[in-house]
């Protein structure tokens, strides 16, 4: 099937969705998107996905010409029109068409905005059931005050450049550490460890996008009676945690059994992990704005 794309309020097939080789977007990553999983036919969490990508936008002064309501309508409707109950909804906004300069007053036609509404695999799925290798790459997670991640913003050359070192490495999966040396987050999921009862992840204030399913999974260790702390935490307490996990909304929950050539816990994926990963399931199968509603 060939898929639809969502562009500027038209629905256009893959093969012709264009837009303008003088987009902010494109020529200077400027612009915000989200990532956002559909499942069992109600797309997962999709407000939080919205609020998030409205606040990034607004961190940027990009102004976003659809109101709340109409992009929830937009991607439930993307969502239609190509048949999918079960999907990856790539939401992105883009300062628009201005010119060769930096300049965002040249955008004079306003923001872009696009919808793609397809399926996804991030990892391949016998990697949920062992888990992964991973190791801590040499890019560091970007500062704060420089470009803040937690704008979730177009311009990922810093998680490409850290992604290229695992790739180069023959993995899946890297570390990020901040300019201090804590551990930030993955080339692209939320870190978790578990160890002596506790459930530890970083903090934002060490350079982190607060993820959607990261949240999830707080609510959901908090119903297993599992304290959760966002605490700082170097590359040693990755070493000696009993266990340790991705999230993200590509990834979902994703067990890492050996960092840095050091076996977390068994070097298997842990039961704390396990049992998170079944209750997210369960949870992504049921909670979630149903496509098929009217908006």
């Amino acid at each position: 099937m060939d898929r639809l794309v969502y562009i500027n309020g038209q629905f256009f097939p893959a093969a012709d969705a264009r837009i303008s080789v003088f987009d902010h977007g494109l020529l200077y990553g400027d612009g915000v998107f989200e990532g956002i999983r559909a499942y069992n036919g109600r797309v997962f969490r999709l407000d939080q996905h919205l609020e998030r990508l409205y606040n990034s936008a607004k961190a940027i002064l990009l102004e976003i010409p659809l109101s709340l309501d109409e992009m929830r309508a937009a991607v439930l409707e993307s969502l239609r029109r190509n048949d999918l109950s079960d999907g990856y909804i790539r939401l992105v906004v883009s300062r628009g068409c201005g010119d060769l300069g930096l300049d965002p007053r040249k955008c004079r036609d306003g923001a872009t905005v696009i919808i793609i509404a397809d399926s996804i695999e991030l990892y391949p799925p016998e990697f949920y059931a062992r888990g992964l290798e991973i190791i801590t790459v040499v890019t560091r997670r970007n500062l704060p005050e420089a470009i803040n991640p937690a704008i979730k913003s177009l311009n990922y050359l810093n998680n490409v450049l850290a992604k290229v070192e695992v790739v180069r490495a023959g993995l899946l999966e890297g570390l990020m550490l901040n300019h201090e040396g804590y551990v930030a987050e993955a080339t692209g999921d939320n870190v978790f460890l578990y160890a002596n009862g506790r459930l530890v992840t970083p903090p934002p204030s060490v350079g982190i996008l607060k993820g959607i399913t990261r949240d999830a999974v707080i609510e959901l260790a908090a119903d297993l009676g599992i304290p959760v702390f966002e605490e700082r935490f170097t590359r040693y307490y990755v070493y000696t945690a009993e266990e340790c996990f991705l999230t993200g909304t590509a990834a979902e929950i994703i067990p890492v059994v050996v960092v840095d050539g050091r076996k977390i816990g068994n070097g298997v994926p842990g039961p704390v992990t396990q049992s998170l990963m079944e209750r997210f399931r369960a949870l992504a199968r049921t909670d979630g704005v149903p496509i098929a509603a009217k908006p």
